[in-house]
């Protein structure tokens, strides 16, 4: 039987947050405690797919805004995430614990995503049909997956990807509790016209940000079981290490081709 942690929310910057979802990967696989975290973004960070070309990406305009850049483990289209208006989580699970199915593994992972939304009285779904995209290289305007993008009132509220260790898998998320159009559109090399078809917590209902945050952990936290936990004085060093080696270095963000 799996040990969960939750880590409540911690605010980092991009490369710190990326390379503690892959130690606490390293964790589970080896016998330690799975995790589901709630996480913030110090400074805003736009963060790109495993796949995405650096020349998406408007260097000049994410130098002067203070916008820092990082590489995600994880595929799918570039992400801003706002200090105040992104709310992102992550579990990170033993890969037997989890579907083999990609569909059937998103939907488990997802349960407490949309608790948290229930919770604060958002009715929200899976996307129930595909949907061309506006911007291929932006999460929030690609075409609609129904196996992992959430929406309400027909609008994406929610971006969610995964990578699978032989011995581990990580889920981590975007949730949008306040949309800045301007940042997200800017921070793109060929910006997007419009940002309409995104959505956010504050649109859809009355909740502060603490209390999205409060709903999120305490969903995640009910849905596995999970005593409150923190990193271990290891981890942290390993995450320093692995940041700096991985996820600040030109050759994984501005570089990286292939897998």
């Amino acid at each position: 039987m799996t040990d969960w942690r939750l880590v409540r929310e911690e605010v980092r910057d991009g490369a710190t947050n990326m390379a503690l979802d892959e130690v606490a990967a390293r964790t589970v696989a080896d016998g330690g405690p799975a995790t589901v975290r709630v996480y913030g973004w110090e400074p805003p960070t736009f963060s790109l797919g495993y796949a995405q070309d650096a020349a998406t990406v408007d260097w000049d305009y994410c130098e002067r805004a203070g916008v820092d850049v990082v590489r995600r483990p994880t595929g799918g289209g570039g992400i801003y995430h706002d200090t105040v208006g992104d709310v992102s989580y992550a579990v990170i699970a033993p890969a037997d614990a989890v579907p083999g199915d990609r569909l059937e593994g998103y939907h488990a992972l997802c349960e407490p995503l949309f608790d948290a939304l229930d919770a604060l009285g958002i009715d929200a779904d899976f996307a129930q049909t595909e949907r061309e995209a506006a911007h291929e290289p932006a999460c929030y305007l690609r075409g609609l997956s129904p196996a992992h993008d959430v929406v309400a009132g027909g609008r994406k509220l929610s971006g969610n990807a995964q990578y699978r260790r032989e011995d581990a898998v990580v889920q981590h998320g975007s949730l949008q509790y306040r949309v800045d159009a301007e940042r997200h559109r800017a921070v793109f090399a060929d910006a997007p016209a419009a940002f309409d078809r995104v959505t956010s917590v504050r649109e859809q209902s009355d909740a502060v940000r603490a209390e999205t945050v409060t709903a999120l952990e305490d969903a995640l936290a009910d849905w596995a079981d999970a005593g409150a936990g923190a990193w271990t004085d290891a981890e942290l060093a390993d995450a320093r290490a692995l940041a700096d080696a991985k996820y600040r270095s030109a050759a994984w963000t501005r570089e990286r081709t292939a897998r």
